[in-house]
């Protein structure tokens, strides 16, 4: 075995041809290989190549600044692109509205497998999650853009039961991001958040007779590096690109050059934090806290699910619940923001595709993820707000196979409320009701969940919602609001609204809306 080439950022990113089909590194704003997206930019601005290009991507990886893949939101520059999630890459998102490139989104989960499936040179990739939502062909298949035709996803029919069938897409290139590489090419991600893909996306590139680069800080001689810790053997790779680790394209994530406590390397005292006010998200946190019991394992969305973790360890009960990030991070307590993606004091770390098998799987006993829309049928979108793409990431295959789902949100866009006193006061109604007659997007489809029997509820500050085989159930009211007002009148249809003996609903534990610790019991 050889020494692998080191070259330089421009050097490495020359080996991409016109036409390409790329898979980039990263997660939100951590571990992408930012460096060698510089120089493509670069590269193409001054020489107009390489240009057509396919670009495939897990999660939505960026910081809204032009990074990650924004460097190739140049007209000519691509073609296609590919990916998990969206929201972190406007300009990208501005071509697919204005009709100058195709673009499919694909759930986070089948997205990270398939780039497994097509290392193994597996016809393509199987999946139920996406059944009935976005992702489903008879749904839109996760087209994006007016121009995007052809159809990437197909039903399938085995043994009785559907399928998503996502067939092979060979990949040319993999820009990805290490640690350290040794002169052989192993490369290693100490002091990564994650393992992420990168194994996946470094073997489907080289069976497939394409180009690993990898960017990391620097070469250490043969032998240096524990073999336990190699994620990218040198066998795979074909050049490396040295980036400094005081060089800012090397950071660990865009606000931070490197936090060990991210990556696993030390262990830190997590301080009890400041009890957050009681506004309307904190509200929601604690009623969707409630639904903890002992021993569970839980994945938390972003937004105003992170506020169930914050309630949680300011009632003293973060114990009885492992979270766990769908990029990897098992146990600890996952960062929030841009630092998504990172936990600190993790217990352990898999690789992306076997998170999502454990989530795939029913491995999940709880999920609170956020919502934008929900229908009667208890369907929910968070993929496509208005115009917007956002993207699914993986909220497809989190909601629709977790035990229990607990969708998490203000009741309308905006709203000002006062508490305090054990009840609710709204003071000024949110700009754009939520609970519409038909959502934009389906990214969680409650009539397969209706189907299967799951166990789902929809928290808002003012009402709680489960789902039946029927549709909607309004369940719960917050004390001090008006039913027909304050609920059903900021609802463009009328749920089934269950009822006691009296003819009333239940009220929310009056708890949740006073500015004191709950004393919450979890059983």
């Amino acid at each position: 075995m050889g020494k692998v080439k080191v070259l330089t950022a421009r050097e490495a990113v020359d080996m991409i041809q016109d036409g390409a089909t790329v898979t980039m590194s990263g997660f939100v704003a951590n571990a992408y290989s930012e460096a060698l997206h510089i120089a493509a930019e670069e590269r193409f601005l001054e020489t107009g190549h390489p240009r057509d290009l396919t670009l495939f991507w897990v999660a939505g990886t960026g910081n809204k600044d032009g990074s990650f893949a924004d460097h190739y939101a140049h007209d000519g520059m691509i073609k296609r692109v590919i990916g998990g999630h969206f929201n972190f890459v406007p300009q990208i998102c501005q071509m697919l509205y204005d009709n100058k490139i195709e673009g499919y989104n694909i759930p986070q989960g089948a997205i990270a497998q398939m780039l497994r499936d097509n290392a193994a040179h597996k016809i393509g990739t199987l999946t139920s999650v996406g059944l009935g939502t976005f992702a489903d062909p008879r749904n839109g298949g996760g087209r994006l853009s007016d121009v995007t035709k052809e159809d990437i996803v197909e039903i399938m029919e085995i043994h009785g039961e559907e399928q998503l069938f996502y067939p092979r897409i060979p990949i040319d290139v993999a820009l990805i991001r290490g640690t350290y590489a040794d002169e052989l090419g192993n490369i290693s991600m100490e002091k990564e958040v994650a393992p992420l893909d990168c194994t996946a996306q470094a073997m489907a590139v080289h069976n497939n007779g394409g180009k690993v680069i990898v960017q990391v800080e620097t070469v250490v001689k043969a032998g240096q590096l524990d073999p336990k810790l190699v994620k990218i053997p040198g066998i795979y790779v074909d050049a490396v690109v040295i980036c400094p680790a005081n060089d800012p394209s090397a950071a660990q994530s865009r606000n931070c050059a490197y936090d060990p406590s991210y990556s696993g390397n030390v262990q830190v005292p997590v301080s009890s934090l400041e009890p957050k006010k009681l506004d309307a998200k904190k509200i929601i946190g604690r009623r969707a806290a409630m639904e903890l019991r002992k021993n569970v394992v839980v994945n938390l969305g972003v937004g105003v699910p992170e506020w169930v973790s914050s309630v949680a360890a300011e009632e003293g009960v973060a114990d009885e619940m492992t979270l766990t990030v769908e990029c990897g991070p098992i146990g600890g307590v996952p960062g929030g923001g841009l630092r998504f993606g990172g936990t600190v004091n993790a217990q352990a770390y898999v690789d992306e595709a076997y998170q999502f098998d454990f989530y795939d799987g029913g491995g999940l006993d709880l999920c609170y993820l956020g919502l934008a829309e929900v229908d009667p049928s208890g369907n929910v979108n968070v993929s496509r707000l208005g115009s917007r793409i956002t993207g699914s990431g993986g909220f497809t295959n989190i909601s629709s196979a977790s035990k229990k789902a607990i969708f998490c949100g203000t009741f309308t866009n905006g709203v000002k409320i006062a508490t305090g006193d054990g009840k609710l006061t709204i003071l000024e109604e949110g700009r754009q009701k939520k609970f519409i007659n038909k959502v934009t997007e389906i990214t969680f489809s409650g009539v397969v969940a209706g189907k299967h029997g799951k166990d789902v509820l929809y928290v808002t500050e003012r009402a709680v919602f489960t789902l039946k085989a029927d549709g909607l159930h309004l369940i719960e009211i917050a004390p001090g609001v008006d039913l027909e007002k304050d609920v059903l009148g900021q609802m463009d249809f009328a749920p089934i609204v269950d009822r006691d003996e009296n003819g009333n609903v239940k009220l929310m534990d009056a708890r949740i809306f006073t500015d004191a610790v709950m004393g919450m019991e979890i059983h």
